[in-house]
Formats: structure tokens, C-alpha cells, sequence
């Protein structure tokens, strides 16, 4: 029995219909992350000339090709997480772990909120959710086992680790970045969480599956 498996699992009514909570958590984390993977590919494809190694992924939130899409995606990860994170607390009940996906979708609100161009809020938005998507990857180990849970901690501490490379490269330090430089050093910030939201998203929702045929 995993660590997300109870006796008397909580559900929510929705027009009269039973849904466990980590099954809508599971349908939040999925279409968060691969609507923003699939974002952020068309926005870069459309701007002429876009700089991967050296230009930020939120530069795409600037270009007038762009702004529009990419900003509207990074609030939808947000309002998704924040949705995705309670869901997932119906189900686990550590308000801890509630604070950290609501820290990480505020961050990306705000960073859709105050583009690049806006100054300040953006960059602390930013920094909220790069630094607090990872975290809730981390902490989101503590309640699952086995392959999930090595690769939640795996896609977390990577983030994390490339957090502290972006700071040093933005602080001066432009060795830190290495061959990938800016934006690739950002892309591996983000990108590995996305994907275990990904998969976690379908492991949430492959659970209930399996939950239900073996109720069969």
C-alpha cells in the first residue's frame, strides 16, 4: 500500500459525481505542466531569432508575438498548482506541504503578472517559483514511495542545484552558467520539475485507476 492509499479516502462532489482529491490533483499537475512545456516551444518558435543559450524564458513574455500567450500560460501554471497543491493536501493533510505549492503558484502568478520588462516583482516572482516548484517536488517524496519518490527528489535537487548556478552566473560569475549558458542554465531549472509534474500528474490519476479495478 503506497503512502497516498487510506482506508477512508476523503472525495469531493462535483454536480453530484464522487471524485477523489489526488485524481483532480493529478488532472491540475498534468495540464500545468505539459500546457507550459508545449507554451514555451510555440512562443520560442515564433519569435525570430530567439537567443535559447543566452535569452531568458521569460523574455518570451515581452516579445509582442508572445507576451500574450506566455504570460496567460505562466498564470495557469499558477492558478493550476495552487488548485493541484490543495487537492493534493485533501488527500495527505500536511499543511506544510499545502504552504510550499501555494508559495510556488503564487510565484508564478506573479511572475505572469509583472513581465520581465516590469521591473523587481517580476524577478522576486520569478525566484518564488523556481525556487519553491523544486522544494515542492522535495517535499512531495515524503508522501510516495518507490520510483515516484527517487524522482521527485531527483527532479527537485537538480532545480535546485541550477537555482544556485543562475544566481552566481547573474551575480557576475558568468563561469557558473557553462557551455548552456543563461537560458539554458533556466530551462534546467524548470524543465525537469515540468516533466515530474508530468508524470506525476499521471501517477495520480493511474492510482485511482488501479484503485478502482481492484475494488472491482
Amino acid at each position: 500500500m503506497s503512502q497516498l492509499e487510506s482506508t477512508a479516502e476523503p472525495v469531493i462532489s462535483i454536480r453530484g459525481v464522487a471524485v477523489a482529491p489526488r485524481t483532480l490533483a493529478g488532472i491540475c499537475f498534468f495540464a500545468l505542466a505539459a500546457q507550459f512545456m508545449t507554451v514555451i516551444m510555440l512562443a520560442a518558435a515564433m519569435v525570430p531569432g530567439y537567443d535559447f543559450r543566452g535569452g531568458a524564458i521569460s523574455d518570451l513574455g515581452v516579445f509582442p508575438e508572445t507576451a500574450l500567450l506566455f504570460n496567460a500560460s505562466l498564470i495557469l501554471v499558477g492558478v493550476l498548482n495552487l488548485a493541484g497543491g490543495y487537492f493534493f493536501y485533501r488527500s495527505h493533510g500536511k499543511r506544510w506541504l499545502l504552504a510550499v505549492f501555494a508559495l510556488a503558484g503564487v510565484g508564478a502568478i506573479g511572475a505572469g503578472l509583472f513581465p520581465l520588462d516590469t521591473g523587481g516583482l517580476h524577478g522576486l516572482s520569478a525566484l518564488l517559483a523556481f525556487v519553491f516548484f523544486n522544494v515542492q517536488a522535495i517535499g512531495s517524496a515524503t508522501r510516495l514511495g518507490g520510483v515516484m519518490r527517487a524522482l521527485a527528489v531527483l527532479a527537485g535537487v537538480l532545480g535546485l542545484v541550477f537555482v544556485v548556478l543562475m544566481a552566481l552566473g547573474d551575480g557576475g560569475n558568468t563561469a557558473a552558467f557553462g557551455p548552456i549558458g543563461h537560458g539554458g542554465t533556466e530551462r534546467m531549472i524548470v524543465y525537469p520539475v515540468m516533466l515530474w509534474l508530468v508524470a506525476f500528474g499521471g501517477y495520480l490519476l493511474g492510482e485511482r485507476e488501479q484503485a478502482t479495478v481492484s475494488t472491482r
